[in-house]
């Protein structure tokens, strides 16, 4: 007999922000692929860069358990979510997400109890696409739309990668 519950369904719902108290930057994604729902972490598939990147950039180790790597996050004054709460998407692609289907998160309210954050940083093209179509800032707030760390986007190499994310930065006090 097959356990069905801890195998995600084309209907994805996604997980609640990492957020501490005083972030600064709210990195979105989309929503979670398939390795993300089975292993309830964020940026869970083992050839994704985010957590590389969030080494690089800010010291949180990539191979630590995800509930250290969590509250390291929060230390780092960032944010992890998704554009999405949830969507009909088979399979993990972004491009495979049915955008009738999708309800969004509700970043306006986010960001009215976190006045703290000063910029959104889209991970990926798809997530700035599904958030300009289904959300509306309504208090100016800085972003800026990054390569998406995903295995699907090999085409542009991990440094240049680094090379772009490495502008929030400048976002941090």
């Amino acid at each position: 007999m097959t356990d069905l519950t801890s195998t995600p369904t084309p209907h994805s719902v996604g997980f609640p922000p990492i957020i501490g108290d005083h972030p600064e930057i709210l990195i979105l994604g989309s929503l979670p692929g398939i390795a993300s729902l089975t292993q309830h972490q964020y940026y869970a598939h083992k050839q994704n860069a985010f957590w590389r990147m969030l080494e690089a950039l800010f010291h949180i180790p990539a191979n630590a358990e995800y509930a250290v790597r969590c509250e390291q996050v929060k230390s780092a004054r960032l944010a992890i979510w998704d554009v999405c709460h949830s969507a009909y998407r088979p399979g993990s692609l972004d491009s495979a997400i049915t955008h009738s289907t999708v309800i969004a998160n509700d970043i306006n309210g986010l960001l009215a109890q976190h006045p703290s954050i000063k910029l959104l940083a889209f991970n990926g093209n798809a997530a700035a696409s599904v958030f300009k179509k289904h959300s509306q800032l309504i208090q100016p707030v800085s972003t800026v739309i990054l390569p998406s760390t995903s295995p699907a986007n090999a085409s542009i190499p991990y440094a240049k990668k680094l090379e772009r994310w490495s502008a929030l930065l400048a976002f941090r006090d």
